[in-house]
Protein backbone atom coordinates (compact mmCIF):
# COMPACT_ATOMS: atom_id res chain seq x y z
CA UNK A 1 0.00 0.00 0.00
CA UNK A 2 1.55 3.29 -0.86
CA UNK A 3 2.70 5.80 1.97
CA UNK A 4 0.15 8.85 1.35
CA UNK A 5 2.30 12.13 1.98
CA UNK A 6 1.47 14.74 5.29
CA UNK A 7 1.58 17.00 2.46
CA UNK A 8 1.62 16.95 -1.29
CA UNK A 9 1.64 19.90 -4.05
CA UNK A 10 0.55 19.40 -7.31
CA UNK A 11 1.33 21.81 -10.00
CA UNK A 12 0.11 24.58 -7.67
CA UNK A 13 0.21 28.13 -8.45
CA UNK A 14 -0.87 31.66 -7.23
CA UNK A 15 -1.51 35.06 -8.60
CA UNK A 16 -2.08 38.09 -6.55
CA UNK A 17 -4.34 40.58 -8.50
CA UNK A 18 -4.03 44.70 -7.13
CA UNK A 19 -6.42 46.64 -9.61
CA UNK A 20 -4.50 46.15 -13.39
CA UNK A 21 -1.32 44.32 -11.88
CA UNK A 22 -0.69 40.84 -11.74
CA UNK A 23 1.88 39.42 -10.13
CA UNK A 24 2.73 35.58 -9.94
CA UNK A 25 3.88 34.04 -6.86
CA UNK A 26 4.20 30.57 -7.44
CA UNK A 27 4.52 29.22 -10.96
CA UNK A 28 3.14 25.43 -11.03
CA UNK A 29 5.13 23.77 -8.16
CA UNK A 30 5.21 20.03 -7.04
CA UNK A 31 6.46 18.20 -4.12
CA UNK A 32 5.22 16.31 -1.16
CA UNK A 33 6.25 16.11 2.69
CA UNK A 34 6.24 12.63 4.43
CA UNK A 35 5.62 11.86 8.33
CA UNK A 36 9.11 12.66 10.45
CA UNK A 37 11.11 14.79 7.96
CA UNK A 38 12.77 18.11 8.74
CA UNK A 39 12.49 20.19 5.94
CA UNK A 40 13.95 23.73 5.14
CA UNK A 41 12.20 25.54 2.22
CA UNK A 42 14.63 28.71 1.31
CA UNK A 43 14.78 31.79 -1.31
CA UNK A 44 15.45 35.17 -1.32
CA UNK A 45 12.69 37.91 -0.61
CA UNK A 46 10.28 37.45 -3.15
CA UNK A 47 11.29 34.19 -4.20
CA UNK A 48 7.56 32.70 -2.89
CA UNK A 49 8.60 30.62 -0.03
CA UNK A 50 5.80 32.61 1.95
CA UNK A 51 3.27 32.19 -0.20
CA UNK A 52 4.31 28.53 0.01
CA UNK A 53 3.93 29.19 3.88
CA UNK A 54 0.38 30.51 3.75
CA UNK A 55 -1.34 27.79 1.47
CA UNK A 56 0.62 25.11 3.34
CA UNK A 57 -1.07 26.84 6.56
CA UNK A 58 -4.10 26.61 5.37
CA UNK A 59 -4.20 30.80 5.80
CA UNK A 60 -4.57 31.16 2.06
CA UNK A 61 -5.54 28.94 -1.36
CA UNK A 62 -4.15 28.18 -4.59
CA UNK A 63 -4.45 29.82 -7.76
CA UNK A 64 -4.43 26.76 -9.58
CA UNK A 65 -3.10 23.14 -8.74
CA UNK A 66 -3.80 21.26 -5.60
CA UNK A 67 -2.86 21.02 -1.76
CA UNK A 68 -3.47 18.12 -0.13
CA UNK A 69 -3.04 17.72 3.62
CA UNK A 70 -2.88 13.82 4.90
CA UNK A 71 -4.07 12.97 1.20
CA UNK A 72 -7.23 15.19 1.27
CA UNK A 73 -7.61 18.68 -0.95
CA UNK A 74 -7.80 21.17 1.33
CA UNK A 75 -10.26 23.03 -0.83
CA UNK A 76 -12.60 20.11 0.12
CA UNK A 77 -12.27 21.33 4.05
CA UNK A 78 -15.46 23.92 5.17
CA UNK A 79 -14.18 26.75 7.50
CA UNK A 80 -14.70 25.56 10.73
CA UNK A 81 -12.65 22.73 9.67
CA UNK A 82 -10.01 24.91 8.10
CA UNK A 83 -10.07 26.71 11.59
CA UNK A 84 -9.44 23.47 13.03
CA UNK A 85 -6.39 22.19 11.14
CA UNK A 86 -4.82 25.98 12.05
CA UNK A 87 -5.18 25.20 15.59
CA UNK A 88 -4.65 21.42 16.14
CA UNK A 89 -2.69 20.03 12.89
CA UNK A 90 -0.94 22.79 12.19
CA UNK A 91 2.06 24.63 14.93
CA UNK A 92 2.75 27.80 13.40
CA UNK A 93 6.08 29.79 14.78
CA UNK A 94 7.01 33.39 13.62
CA UNK A 95 9.48 35.18 13.24
CA UNK A 96 7.66 38.02 15.72
CA UNK A 97 7.15 35.47 18.17
CA UNK A 98 3.05 36.61 18.49
CA UNK A 99 3.14 35.77 22.37
CA UNK A 100 1.18 38.06 24.41
CA UNK A 101 3.08 40.41 26.55
CA UNK A 102 2.12 40.79 30.21
CA UNK A 103 0.79 37.83 30.34
CA UNK A 104 2.61 34.43 32.22
CA UNK A 105 4.54 32.07 29.96
CA UNK A 106 2.25 29.19 30.99
CA UNK A 107 -0.93 30.95 29.80
CA UNK A 108 0.49 32.02 26.91
CA UNK A 109 0.99 28.34 26.47
CA UNK A 110 -1.81 27.34 27.39
CA UNK A 111 -4.14 29.56 24.61
CA UNK A 112 -4.38 26.91 22.41
CA UNK A 113 -5.93 24.57 24.44
CA UNK A 114 -9.10 27.03 25.30
CA UNK A 115 -10.15 26.78 21.40
CA UNK A 116 -8.63 23.28 20.81
CA UNK A 117 -11.65 21.23 23.10
CA UNK A 118 -8.78 20.50 25.85
CA UNK A 119 -10.41 20.18 29.36
CA UNK A 120 -9.68 23.31 31.37
CA UNK A 121 -8.10 20.60 34.31
CA UNK A 122 -5.81 19.57 31.77
CA UNK A 123 -4.63 22.36 30.43
CA UNK A 124 -1.74 23.66 32.66
CA UNK A 125 -0.22 19.70 33.02
CA UNK A 126 -0.11 19.68 28.98
CA UNK A 127 1.50 22.96 28.88
CA UNK A 128 3.97 22.26 31.79
CA UNK A 129 4.87 18.93 30.41
CA UNK A 130 5.16 20.81 26.86
CA UNK A 131 7.43 24.04 28.39
CA UNK A 132 9.75 20.56 29.43
CA UNK A 133 10.25 19.72 25.95
CA UNK A 134 11.93 23.61 25.21
CA UNK A 135 13.92 23.92 28.52
CA UNK A 136 11.24 26.15 29.86
CA UNK A 137 9.33 24.61 33.15
CA UNK A 138 11.44 26.83 35.20
CA UNK A 139 10.06 30.25 33.39
CA UNK A 140 6.28 29.18 33.93
CA UNK A 141 5.06 32.34 36.23
CA UNK A 142 6.77 34.65 33.85
CA UNK A 143 5.91 37.08 32.28
CA UNK A 144 6.05 37.17 28.58
CA UNK A 145 7.88 40.34 28.14
CA UNK A 146 10.68 39.64 30.54
CA UNK A 147 12.48 37.02 29.09
CA UNK A 148 15.37 37.19 26.52
CA UNK A 149 14.64 36.47 22.79
CA UNK A 150 15.69 33.38 22.43
CA UNK A 151 13.86 32.45 25.51
CA UNK A 152 10.69 33.78 24.05
CA UNK A 153 10.92 31.89 20.77
CA UNK A 154 10.97 28.82 22.77
CA UNK A 155 8.18 29.80 24.21
CA UNK A 156 6.56 30.17 20.87
CA UNK A 157 7.51 26.90 19.95
CA UNK A 158 6.00 25.26 22.86
CA UNK A 159 2.64 27.18 22.18
CA UNK A 160 3.17 25.33 18.64
CA UNK A 161 3.33 22.08 20.05
CA UNK A 162 1.13 22.44 22.55
CA UNK A 163 -1.86 20.80 20.75
CA UNK A 164 0.32 17.94 19.32
CA UNK A 165 0.29 18.99 16.06
CA UNK A 166 1.25 16.82 12.49
CA UNK A 167 3.62 19.38 11.92
CA UNK A 168 5.53 22.57 13.09
CA UNK A 169 5.78 25.55 10.46
CA UNK A 170 8.49 28.29 11.25
CA UNK A 171 8.40 31.36 9.40
CA UNK A 172 12.05 32.69 9.40
CA UNK A 173 12.31 31.94 13.35
CA UNK A 174 15.71 33.15 14.03
CA UNK A 175 15.21 36.59 11.84
CA UNK A 176 15.27 38.61 15.32
CA UNK A 177 17.45 36.79 17.49
CA UNK A 178 21.70 36.95 17.33
CA UNK A 179 23.63 33.68 15.68
CA UNK A 180 24.14 31.78 18.97
CA UNK A 181 20.61 32.44 20.12
CA UNK A 182 19.60 31.16 16.53
CA UNK A 183 21.37 28.25 16.83
CA UNK A 184 20.13 27.06 20.23
CA UNK A 185 16.63 27.71 18.63
CA UNK A 186 17.77 25.07 15.61
CA UNK A 187 18.45 22.90 18.27
CA UNK A 188 15.57 22.75 19.96
CA UNK A 189 13.75 22.10 16.90
CA UNK A 190 15.99 19.43 15.79
CA UNK A 191 15.79 17.81 19.07
CA UNK A 192 11.60 17.75 18.52
CA UNK A 193 12.16 16.04 14.81
CA UNK A 194 13.96 13.56 16.67
CA UNK A 195 11.12 13.13 18.08
CA UNK A 196 9.23 12.45 15.84
CA UNK A 197 7.43 15.77 15.14
CA UNK A 198 7.66 17.44 11.10
CA UNK A 199 9.52 20.47 11.15
CA UNK A 200 9.30 22.60 8.29
CA UNK A 201 11.20 25.97 8.15
CA UNK A 202 11.51 29.22 5.91
CA UNK A 203 14.70 30.98 5.41
CA UNK A 204 16.48 32.95 3.70
CA UNK A 205 19.79 32.27 5.73
CA UNK A 206 21.47 29.04 4.39
CA UNK A 207 23.30 28.33 8.14
CA UNK A 208 19.80 27.96 9.07
CA UNK A 209 18.42 25.45 6.34
CA UNK A 210 21.24 23.49 6.76
CA UNK A 211 19.80 22.07 9.92
CA UNK A 212 17.18 20.36 8.10
CA UNK A 213 17.26 17.05 6.50
CA UNK A 214 16.29 18.32 3.11
CA UNK A 215 16.30 21.65 1.75
CA UNK A 216 14.12 22.64 -1.05
CA UNK A 217 15.62 26.24 -2.90
CA UNK A 218 12.90 28.49 -4.82
CA UNK A 219 14.08 31.61 -7.29
CA UNK A 220 10.72 33.23 -8.27
CA UNK A 221 8.16 31.44 -7.96
CA UNK A 222 10.17 28.02 -9.23
CA UNK A 223 11.64 25.07 -7.42
CA UNK A 224 15.18 25.21 -8.52
CA UNK A 225 16.51 21.97 -6.16
CA UNK A 226 15.06 20.11 -3.54
CA UNK A 227 17.63 17.66 -2.29
CA UNK A 228 18.27 15.54 0.80
CA UNK A 229 21.38 15.60 2.84
CA UNK A 230 23.12 12.07 3.56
Amino acid sequence: MKKIPLISFEKVTKTYITGPVKYQALKGISFSIDKGEFIGIMGHSGSGKSTIMNIMGALDNPSTGRYKLKGKNIEKYDNDELADIRNGEIGFVFQSFNLLPRTTVLHNVMRPMMYGGIKKQDREGIALETLKKVGLEDKKDNLSNHLSGGQIQRVAIARALVMNPSIIMADEPTGNLDTKTAQEIMKVLQKLNKQGTTIVVITHELEIADYAKRIITLIDGQIISDKKKR
